[in-house]
């Protein structure tokens, strides 16, 4: 995993700007902490920060194509490509001398072969940007699912891109601006594909290239979710899934340094350790997080029905595994420098779910201190079906996205702190209704399919395509600011294609959540596991917490200069000040008082220009 920058202008050598070359590189060192290079020629710029996974030795980026003294192609590259040794042996048959052992190699050499036609034979997450001297041209692609992140601002003459938005911003022709569609973007729980937010960026869609020519940018999808019929009975579809997610955690398991799982001891995690155990040669690492004790037991809500410790120490002890626990201090949570670091990561506010980000930044800092690759459960239920409002009647009819509902929307509410007439400029209800028009318009037909498999064809891919990209983005940005690489086998594309196409009422043959994926990996957990309920990843419970955060808020509050208080309902925050804290302390209670916090300082330390 690393971070890749890039700058194209066909009327003006970047060269000329060293500097700026070098701080827009530099500023993704956490990303790639082992290694940097910037390749420059002619019209073109890329830098690269490397943590070296495969190969540590001779994968260094970027990296070239030089024939006849001159480079004909150079390549910048994050993330790793899963299938490389099948497709470097293809690739030798055929005449190529590869240099190294590193899967950015056979990119390279992919590209001298197949031109960009090679991302339809790559497996793996990737973002990644190739320049060819000999037709000028950049080629940008990006994962199918969209894993690794990939920005670009197109400029009059060319085009800058970066793996974050900051890498854009350390070149001061990039402003920080953001419009009224931006401001809902970042407010609202939907992950609009292309959109940054910020006014000036775009971000490379999942399973998108683009060609960056003098004339201009051609873009292009090589990879879309299909709708096909499924002929596989109950029996060979449980084989299916048993055997794609072998092969998958096996290649997923490639590494050069340390790996380990994340495990909650969930159904998803739990299957990945399971098969991560059974494909290792050795006992397979795997850390959990929880909070350290505040005198009060667990109290289950709605969302939360059990803690996650139990089930995580019985799967390691189940499978062998060499487990560790990490203890979390809910004071940590707030601490101004670890709250500096999550926004430093993100470039957004982290809004939602708020005390979350910190909480994986501590835990992925912790982790990276054994291991520098980890393999995760993410896409899981959004792909087999895990959520509540899969199942819940009233969100599976509304014509809106389903995680917003009355039902599910409280978990992800924030704007209740937020100046009305703001909310009403903003018109994010109409907002949501015009990107919830564009989803659904974009979902395949299958003829012949009844109302209710439509209707759960249609759930399904706008989770997969407006929802677990916002998962993948907090995993990310939180990973990758400390140096430490996630997997995500669930996000593999041979098996969403699979499954996103076996019918809703085989998903469910026994009438649970993920029936499907039970049955695929039921050998190989507990029972209490395979009856486990979906429980989401752990939250704070400990009422020092929300005090911590009032107080931080009385902070703002007392300062008039402060960034955000112009877009908040003053009454309505006092009000919330004045009202004591529960003696359990709740996501969707405080969620509010988390918004206005990251807002006020994204706005200050970013330098925000509203335009609304």
């Amino acid at each position: 995993m690393c971070g890749i920058v890039g700058w194209v202008d066909y009327e003006r050598d970047p060269s000329t700007d060293p500097s700026v070359a070098r701080a827009m590189t530099d500023v993704l060192a956490c990303r790639g902490p082992d290694d940097e290079g910037i390749f420059s020629a002619r019209r073109v710029m890329l830098g690269h920060r490397r943590l070296s996974i495969i190969d540590r030795a001779g994968g260094a980026q970027p990296m070239t194509y030089d024939a006849d003294g001159s480079t004909v192609v150079a390549l910048s590259f994050c993330g790793e490509v899963y299938n490389f040794r099948e497709l470097r042996a293809e690739l030798a048959a055929k005449g190529h001398v590869f240099r190294t052992r590193s899967d950015t190699e056979v990119v390279l050499h992919a590209y001298l072969e197949w031109g960009e036609s090679l991302a339809d034979r790559l497996n793996g997450m990737y973002a990644f940007g190739i320049w060819d001297a000999r037709t000028e041209e950049l080629l940008l692609v990006r994962d199918r699912m969209g894993v690794k992140p990939l920005y670009y601002h197109e400029t009059e003459h060319g085009i800058l891109f970066g793996s974050e938005p900051k890498a854009l911003f350390a070149n001061p022709a990039v402003p920080r601006t953001v419009d009224a569609e931006g401001l809902c973007e970042a407010l609202d729980m939907v992950k609009t594909p292309e959109h940054a937010v910020f006014s000036a960026l775009r971000e490379v869609r999942p399973g998108q290239l683009l060609r960056v020519r003098r004339q201009g940018t051609l873009r292009r999808r090589y990879w879309t979710l299909e709708a096909t019929e499924h002929t596989d009975d109950l029996q060979t579809t449980i084989g299916t899934v048993r055997g794609l997610l072998e092969d998958i955690v096996s290649r997923q398991l490639i590494s050069d340094v340390p790996l380990c799982t994340l495990l909650s001891g969930g159904l998803d995690s739990s299957a990945v350790t399971a098969l991560a155990a059974a494909h290792s040669e050795s006992a397979v690492r795997s850390f959990s997080v929880d909070f350290a004790p505040t005198g009060r037991e667990f109290a289950p809500d709605a969302v939360r029905s059990s803690p996650d410790a139990p089930f995580a120490h019985e799967l390691a002890a189940y499978v062998g595994a060499e487990h560790t626990e990490v203890l979390l201090d809910s004071a940590d949570l707030v601490a101004p420098e670890v709250r500096a670091a999550v926004l430093r990561a993100t470039d957004l506010p982290p809004a939602f779910w708020g005390d979350m980000w910190p909480s994986m930044y501590l835990l992925f800092r912790a982790v990276r201190q054994r291991s520098m690759v980890a393999l995760s459960g993410e896409s899981a239920d959004e792909l087999f079906g895990g959520y509540l409002w899969f199942r819940n009647p009233r969100a599976i009819a509304a014509d809106t996205f389903p995680w917003l509902t009355s039902g599910s929307a409280r978990y992800f509410g924030g704007l209740g702190l937020l100046d009305p007439g703001l909310l009403e400029k903003l018109d994010i209800p109409g907002y949501r209704a015009a990107r919830y028009r564009e989803g659904l318009a974009e979902v395949p037909v299958l003829p012949g399919e009844d109302a209710t498999e439509r209707r759960m064809r249609e759930i399904t891919y706008l989770n997969l395509t407006r929802f677990v990209q916002t998962l993948l983005d907090r995993k990310d940005r939180m990973s990758m600011a400390v140096g430490l690489e996630v997997r995500v086998p669930f996000c593999d594309h041979r098996l969403v294609e699979y499954v996103f196409n076996v019918p809703w009422a085989m998903k469910t043959f026994d009438g649970r959540e993920k029936s499907l994926l039970r049955a695929a990996t039921a050998d190989l957990l507990p029972a209490s596991i395979l009856r486990r309920e979906k429980t989401p990843y752990p939250a704070t419970q400990d009422p020092h917490y929300e005090r911590a955060l009032r107080g931080r808020l009385a902070e703002v509050m007392s300062d008039p200069g402060a960034p955000v208080r112009p877009l908040l309902d003053l009454d309505r925050v006092r009000r919330t000040l004045d009202r004591a804290p529960g003696d359990v302390s709740r996501p969707y209670a405080r969620g509010g008082i988390e918004m206005a916090l990251w807002l006020n300082a994204w706005l200050g330390a970013y330098g925000v220009t509203l335009d609304i």
